[in-house]
């Protein structure tokens, strides 16, 4: 059974920093993709950053290009988003997921993902 826990959330201030992990347990093919997620109150989920695991492309979202990075360890089995600048507007529930194929086309969509985590509540003030 696949397992994924994140971890790392925290309240900042806008143009701080925080990273985000999640463990993940359990058989996952290896090549896929893993993405992180986001969800504020009273909004849809939302995909932030993907990744393959074997080719490490990775995809963003506009609003986050150039301030989150997202990488993987391999070995450990761990994902991570590094997050720099946060604004306001990044605030919401972040969620890590995977898929069980490699299509990447739709990797902003959460439907396209099985397995997911619990989620982490990131907070940013102004």
């Amino acid at each position: 059974q696949v397992q994924l826990v994140e971890s790392g959330g925290g309240s900042v201030q806008a143009g701080g920093s925080l990273s985000l992990a999640c463990v993940v347990s359990g058989y996952i093919a290896s090549g896929t993709l893993m993405g992180w997620f986001r969800q504020a109150p009273g909004k849809e989920r939302e995909g932030v950053a993907a990744i393959h695991t074997l080719r490490s492309s990775t995809f963003y979202a506009d609003s986050v290009k150039g301030r989150f990075t997202i990488s993987r360890d391999g070995a450990k089995n761990i994902l991570y988003l590094q997050m720099n600048n946060l604004k306001p507007e990044d605030t919401g529930m972040y969620y890590c997921a995977s898929k069980t194929w490699p299509y990447s086309n739709d990797w902003y969509s959460p439907s396209a993902y099985k397995y997911w985590g619990q989620g982490t509540q990131v907070t940013v003030s102004s």
